[in-house]
């Protein structure tokens, strides 16, 4: 176990015993830390310098953005937390070889792009901006937080045709549940956390617990999910409710894939191909 998790799991602890809310604002900055970049890996690096480079801004950072291809009907990528858009190479090869346009960026403190934090709006502000260029999607792709981020911007109004789920967050109450089991926080300080993090980044806004929910806000579009069984960092429950909550949405579950394997494994890009290739143009 890393040193300096089990000294912040004893700090959090040691702070928590006096106040649960003491505990929690000790624990905000680690919750909203992205951590160490993901290196491109040798395998996605001739797909990663491929791109045509591009930049936006999102609340002051600078982000990254990648473009492949020509086509007039664009797919969105969108990666997960300590994640980077390299991390979905095979994805663009097998769309590229379709004639799709695609599009990526590294969220802020991800990958190429400036910070040292982030939160989920950033992400749809990112996705915001990039549609507003291309008039719309025909498909977004989003691995685990970048799902529920697409399922958001879904909800706020983004236009696309189709959606796609690797190993994918439903909502973000699971965000802090499992933060929580890593830094084994007691339940008055999890209830703490989440007060403690609506306050300070979403002040006076609704319950972010009820917005931020796949479950409760299903998009009207076609959906398919991609989990593995043996996913250790988001549950395949997740994708489950997900397909309960979206009628119609096909469900395709993997084996010995893990989190991040799933992202280039055949049987993911197979499906992913075969569900992209039925949609529609999404004209600006």
């Amino acid at each position: 176990m890393p040193a300096a998790l089990t000294t912040a799991r004893a700090a959090i602890a040691a702070a928590s015993a006096l106040s649960p809310r003491l505990g929690a604002e000790l624990a905000l900055p680690l919750f909203m830390r992205v951590g160490p970049r993901m290196p491109v890996h040798p395998r996605d690096l001739a797909t990663h310098e491929a791109a045509r480079r591009s930049s936006i801004r999102v609340n002051g950072k600078r982000v990254a953005v990648y473009e492949w291809g020509r086509g007039t009907e664009v797919v969105l990528l969108v990666h997960g937390w300590q994640g980077r858009a390299s991390q979905l190479a095979s994805l663009v090869r097998e769309l590229l070889a379709e004639g799709f346009t695609v599009v990526s960026f590294d969220a802020p403190a991800n990958g190429d792009s400036a910070g040292r934090g982030t939160y989920i709006v950033e992400y749809i502000d990112a996705m915001r901006q990039l549609e507003r260029q291309h008039g719309g999607f025909h498909t977004v792709v989003g691995h685990s937080l970048g799902l529920l981020a697409a399922l958001t911007a879904i909800g706020d109004g983004m236009r696309i045709g189709r959606l796609v789920g690797l190993a994918g967050v439903a909502e973000a109450n699971s965000l802090v549940e499992g933060f929580a089991s890593v830094m084994r926080l007691t339940p008055a300080t999890t209830a703490a956390l989440r007060e403690v993090f609506q306050r300070r980044v979403f002040p006076g806004q609704p319950d972010l617990f009820e917005r931020f929910s796949g479950l409760k806000h299903p998009v009207a579009v076609p959906v398919l999910l991609v989990h593995d069984r043996g996913d250790r960092t988001v549950p395949t429950s997740q994708s489950e409710a997900l397909a309960a909550a979206h009628d119609g949405s096909r469900l395709v579950i993997t084996e010995g894939l893990g989190h991040n394997r799933i992202l280039a494994a055949d049987e993911t890009l197979d499906a992913v191909l075969e569900f992209v290739s039925a949609g529609d143009r999404v004209t600006a």
